[in-house]
């Protein structure tokens, strides 16, 4: 699996900081970030923030500010579904990435809407999953429970404590 990050062109000039010295500062910070989750030709994910940073140190990347993360279909190659987050963490060396704050994912296909305060996103296994409160809405009902699995689409989902549902 291969992890590119790549400054994006956007209002702000894209800049790269390489600060020397202890373990709790960033080793690289980046502005209007792109990164792409690819697994040999195939791009599984899409993900844009205002600023990333990569420890090296923790070998994590951290992003926040107008986080979008955009998955894809393996067969098509068309976008599936939209997580819109206020800030994410991604481990490099698992490439497992945790959505925080206020994190809202729509289906493409079937007009889902999932809501959570946090989420992993699996991209080897390319599952949804929290054991957070959870919100799902579909055309038909709007179900809260606590903790989910999903497939990236969300067409296949399970609530694992459901508090209710509304038709």
């Amino acid at each position: 699996m291969l992890v590119v990050l790549v400054a994006s062109c956007g209002q702000q000039p894209a800049a790269v900081q390489k600060p020397e010295g202890g373990t709790d500062i960033p080793t690289h910070t980046s502005y209007a970030i792109t990164v792409r989750f690819t697994d040999s030709s195939h791009t599984k994910a899409r993900l844009s923030a205002t600023v990333g940073r990569v420890w090296e140190g923790r070998q994590e990347t951290t992003v926040q500010g107008n986080v979008v993360v955009d998955f894809y279909s393996k067969t098509s190659g068309r976008r599936i579904a939209r997580l819109t987050a206020d800030s994410a963490h991604i481990d490099d060396r698992t490439k497992m990435m945790r959505a925080i704050g206020n994190v809202i994912v729509v289906s493409d296909s079937s007009q889902t809407t999932l809501s959570t305060p946090s989420m992993l996103w699996d991209s080897h296994r390319e599952r949804l999953s929290s054991t957070e409160a959870v919100r799902i809405v579909t055309p038909n009902e709007s179900i809260d429970g606590i903790g989910f699995e999903s497939d990236q689409a969300l067409t296949d989902y399970r609530i694992f404590k459901v508090r209710g549902a509304q038709h």
